[in-house]
């Protein structure tokens, strides 16, 4: 036979598309040509699977060698198309069992020892396999542990492409291959029984994680902000099985499952550096289009510390995803989207210098220096926040004090108790949060008491909040009230969740 098939997967995105790989041994002289649209990385596949197959003590055929990835129309992009192209050429040669690589998925990249490399977007890829109605998948082994999240299919994973071989012929697998049933994570989980201080902060912290709200804390250096936003993951409900899939799945394709675990369970945490570019933030590629710090944080945190030291455009550029929870980015090469569904929380010195406190401490800043300075934060991001808070330095006594707060696991027990109270009275309709409610549900059926609505009222007709800030009070309001186990929302919920909107709670 000179024909020989077999099936890879093609990414747009977290998209997949199964593509055919057939490979054509024919007479005449010896030459490679790949057809498909393929781009850089995977043209280059010919002498990666060439030295793979001698080196694996297998033939390569000294003939006219034609390569097709169908659909021909989809780009093609990557190595991981490797493996595919090297069972296809083995099977076209006459040197594998047809029945035993039919309907198996092959992804990899082949080193030139003929070991088996590991891949972006392992988990995305077997997701569009599944849904194709592929069953059995072939991976490196070095992607064991995010292949394993996908229970509905048997994962086969090899080191190298001999053993693989030897699978394919004989059907002989080294036990040492076997997945294990379990394997723990090791993502680092810091307490706020830490934190010393700083009440309003770690109150405002609870209330985000409860409805998903965004949080600005603004405060002079060493004062806590960041030890604040690093712990509001631990008290994140952990990811469901389905979210689990999802977040792994983006980080997969961005290649950042090497600081993160496939099998955690626990909301991301991204702090990208204040000088990041826009494309880092909301993500972008010439030719492969990644995902950004906003989709790496999807169903987590984006922290940005010093958020007013960012270049122009960049906090701006996360208006979009705050509004719709996702990010589509187009380019010459098409149009992708990722989900982007995930609290901000920024943090800013009250001024260039940082000392401009109510504690006495020097500030060497003009008033004109520290307009400039917070205008940098613009207003329309700035309506988004539904939650600021002024963090102060701490005192004497406060630093002295050895009774420690509050730890993360009580305060995730109240976060989890307040959700579940919020998941019922949303059973009926598509979202999960507080911060989800369409501003049409918040007019109509999620209203505060009336009380609590006259209050809002009056401080639109001053001009207070505008608008969309009335709908985020209303949202910040059910979110305490949770908290609080009150059934709807009461004037003094309202009147919380505005001073924690203006920055006013004390």
């Amino acid at each position: 036979m000179t024909l020989g098939r077999s099936l890879g997967v093609a990414l747009v995105g977290l998209d997949g598309q199964v593509v055919n790989v057939e490979a054509d041994i024919a007479d005449g002289l010896p030459g490679y040509t790949l057809l498909g649209l393929p781009d850089a990385a995977l043209s280059e596949s010919r002498d990666r699977v060439r030295s793979a197959l001698v080196n694996s003590q297998e033939s390569w055929p000294n003939k006219k060698v034609t390569v097709s990835l169908s659909p021909a129309w989809l780009r093609k992009s990557g190595s991981g198309f490797d493996l595919p192209i090297a069972i296809a050429l083995l099977a076209a040669h006459s040197q594998l069992p047809i029945d035993r690589i039919d309907g198996v998925l092959f992804l990899g990249e082949l080193g030139l020892d003929g070991s088996l490399r590991s891949i972006r977007g392992v988990l995305p890829s077997l997701i569009a396999a599944y849904k194709s109605g592929i069953r059995i998948a072939v991976v490196p082994w070095v992607n064991r542990l995010e292949a394993q999240l996908m229970k509905e299919m048997e994962i086969i994973a090899m080191e190298n492409l001999s053993q693989l071989l030897r699978w394919l012929r004989l059907g002989e697998r080294e036990i040492a291959q076997e997945l294990p049933l379990s394997i723990p994570t090791d993502d680092e989980i810091f307490d706020f029984s830490d934190v010393a201080g700083q009440r309003q902060a770690r109150t405002a912290a609870e209330i985000s994680a409860v409805g998903g709200h965004h949080l600005l804390l603004i405060g002079p250096p060493g004062a806590g902000k960041t030890m604040i936003a690093q712990r509001l993951p631990g008290i994140l409900p952990p990811l469901s099985r389905e979210q689990a899939l999802e977040v792994t799945a983006i980080h997969s394709v961005a290649g950042g499952l090497t600081q993160r675990s496939a099998l955690s369970s626990q909301a991301p945490f991204v702090s990208p550096h204040h000088t990041a570019t826009r494309v880092a933030m909301v993500g972008g590629g010439a030719h492969v289009i990644r995902p950004g710090a906003c989709s790496l944080a999807h169903r987590g945190v984006l922290f940005i510390d010093e958020a007013p030291e960012c270049g122009p455009g960049v906090l701006d550029s996360l208006r979009q995803p705050l509004e719709s929870g996702s990010i589509t980015i187009a380019r010459s090469v098409g149009s992708v989207s990722y989900p982007a569904h995930f609290i901000l929380v920024l943090a800013a010195n009250p001024c260039p210098c940082g000392k401009f406190t109510g504690r006495g401490r020097h500030c060497t800043c003009s008033s004109g220096q520290v307009r400039r300075y917070l205008s940098r934060l613009s207003g329309p991001l700035m309506d988004r926040i539904d939650l600021r808070v002024h963090v102060d330095s701490l005192s004497r006594v406060e630093l002295t004090q050895t009774d420690l707060g509050e730890s993360t696991q009580v305060i995730q027990e109240r976060v989890r108790i307040a959700r579940e109270v919020a998941a019922k009275r949303f059973k009926d309709f598509p979202w999960k949060m507080n911060a989800e409610i369409p501003s049409r549900a918040l007019r109509t059926s999620f209203l505060p008491e009336r009380s609590g609505m006259n209050f809002l009222h009056a401080a639109l007709d001053r001009e207070q909040i505008t608008a969309r800030g009335l709908h985020k009070v209303m949202r910040t309001s059910w979110s305490i009230a949770d908290l609080a186990h009150h059934k709807v929302p009461t004037l003094a919920d309202v009147e919380v969740a505005f001073g924690l909107r203006e920055g006013l709670a004390s």
